[in-house]
């Protein structure tokens, strides 16, 4: 019993075996080398092979600066618009403050199609098709990101440490450009990096809003792979898209390690004093609740107006014979909902599955199970539409011609989904007081029933809302889908896609409903699995 535990306090009681852990690991590795580590190659290989031409290269130098600078433009504005939110709801507490931090994390979630469509819905008709129609609807998607973390760092710093520079006479300005400005900089450098990725990398949002003449490089590669057949010429700049995110993640880990300052505790919120403390929550919020609503009150609004007039009709059209194929619109609403939650059914399976596996094994094996654990990440730090792209490419020849199975689109939403419900099961089992297996060994259970029954069934849970988030993720896919969706099994993010792109005041209205539709969805699978009470921007 001693040597038990000896062996529990240094942190491996009831160790299971090696060859479980392998086995348990199996199906993830497998999972992540197929469908992420052999397109992501072969894309690679297929634009080295096809370099000596040069030609996919020519003319893009005005997207790849337009991505650029619409990205930066876009990571600025969200951190300026961001921070006051963020500083608010760390540094005070007030009636209503968890409800609007968890409405904060809503234009996140969302899909990328539904924020498309709801600026359409929102903007004057000479915003569409613009880059600022583009860059606003990055700053209301990637709020969270600023709010989650720069608002961490906020909360660690004292409330002493600012009094102290007031007292001193410091104006406040003057004490936030000394004090805070310099604290919060690690922070700032995360925010910007993970709002820069995610605007660079924009599809939904870039093809939606930027309209024909203004595509990015994700646009880009869309257009070369679906419309005009150049598979090599999108390979390639699949690649240089690639190249591009790996230097500005090295070039901004760098900076903010040399930035990065040691905060201990967490001072917790207080009421606001004072009437400009009072003013100045009352109108951060006020706006910040103005910049989530208002685009969505106007999708739904829109979705009951055809053409300038309060009307049903683009409810009450939807799967009628008018909206079918053969009227024209080359979109069938109620059979692509059907196709979404049919493929949002199997990605959850299939990310749930991987995703339990995959924690069980990181935990079991810290050293080998941090290298798992960054391969599962890495389809998050990849494009969708390259990883459609890669996965196109590389299943089209046999024996693995896949690329007409149907199969194929929720695999990909699943490489993206399985990350989150990896995150959401470790930190339950590593939550997991050693006591328990320590109980369990010592009521004769074995390595492998102590796991099942302690490690399994803490996951229980956290798989509930795995499965949910997952769905959620998959509904929403835009990117991967339009490369991998063939005639016939179109999911509602591309119906709406199409439908916006078509003429007259009833198609429009109807991808509107569709969006609505699909919002809803989404805010249910994600209420459901929890992610609104302990999602961080960790990804």
């Amino acid at each position: 019993m001693d040597r038990h535990r000896a062996a529990l306090s240094r942190g491996r009681p009831n160790q299971v075996p090696r060859w479980f852990v392998a086995l348990v690991a199996a199906a993830p590795v497998l999972f992540v080398t197929v469908f992420y580590a052999w397109p992501v190659a072969t894309l690679l290989w297929s634009t080295l092979d096809d370099a000596a031409t040069g030609s996919p290269f020519r003319h893009i130098a005005g997207i790849v600066w337009f991505t650029v600078w619409q990205a930066a433009l876009s990571t600025a504005l969200t951190l300026a618009v961001g921070v006051l939110p963020a500083y608010v709801l760390a540094r005070y507490s007030f009636r209503g403050r968890r409800l609007l931090t968890a409405a904060t994390l809503v234009p996140f979630v969302l899909p990328t199609v539904v924020v498309g469509a709801a600026f359409i819905a929102l903007l004057p008709d000479s915003w569409h098709g613009t880059p600022r129609a583009m860059i606003a609807a990055h700053v209301f998607f990637n709020i969270a990101v600023v709010v989650r973390l720069v608002g961490s760092m906020i909360a660690l710093i004292p409330h002493d440490l600012v009094g102290a520079a007031r007292t001193l006479g410091a104006s406040p300005m003057k004490a936030a450009r000394l004090i805070v400005l310099p604290l919060l900089r690690p922070a700032l450098w995360s925010a910007a990096v993970v709002v820069f990725l995610f605007s660079f990398t924009s599809f939904g949002v870039a093809k939606l809003l930027g309209g024909p003449t203004n595509p990015t490089l994700e646009v880009e590669i869309a257009r070369r792979a679906t419309q005009l057949g150049d598979v090599a010429g999108a390979a390639a700049l699949s690649v240089l898209q690639l190249v591009l995110l790996a230097v500005v993640i090295v070039w901004t880990s760098r900076r903010q390690r040399r930035s990065s300052v040691e905060l201990q505790g967490a001072a917790a919120p207080r009421r606001p004093r004072g009437r400009s403390q009072r003013r100045l929550v009352v109108c951060v919020c006020a706006a910040t609740v103005a910049i989530i609503a208002l685009p969505m009150v106007a999708l739904v609004t829109r979705s009951f107006r055809v053409a300038g007039d309060w009307s049903m009709s683009a409810w009450t059209k939807l799967g009628t014979t008018e909206v079918r194929p053969g009227a024209g619109l080359g979109v069938d609403p109620l059979a692509s909902i059907a196709t979404s939650l049919r493929f949002a059914i199997v990605a959850a399976a299939i990310a749930t599955v991987v995703g339990f596996l995959a924690a069980a094994a990181i935990n079991a094996s810290p050293r080998a199970g941090r290298v798992l654990d960054a391969g599962l990440m890495l389809p998050l730090a990849t494009s969708a539409v390259t990883i459609g792209l890669g996965m196109l490419i590389t299943f089209d020849t046999w024996p693995v011609d896949w690329r007409a199975r149907w199969w194929l689109v929720p695999l990909g939403h699943a490489l993206v989904a399985v990350p989150f419900v990896v995150r959401a099961l470790l930190g339950v089992l590593r939550a997991i007081p050693a006591d328990l297996r320590a109980a369990a060994a010592t009521l004769g259970a074995s390595p492998i029933r102590t796991w099942w029954e302690v490690d399994a069934r803490a996951m229980r849970r956290p798989l509930l809302a795995g499965v949910g988030f997952s769905a959620a993720i998959s509904l929403g896919e835009f990117g991967a889908t339009t490369i991998l969706t063939r005639s016939g099994t179109e999911t509602l993010p591309i119906a709406i896609g199409r439908l916006l792109g078509r003429a007259g005041a009833l198609p429009q209205a109807q991808a509107f409903a569709m969006a609505t539709i699909l919002l809803l969805l989404t805010t249910v699978l994600v209420v459901a699995s929890g992610v609104h009470e302990r999602a961080g921007i960790d990804a």
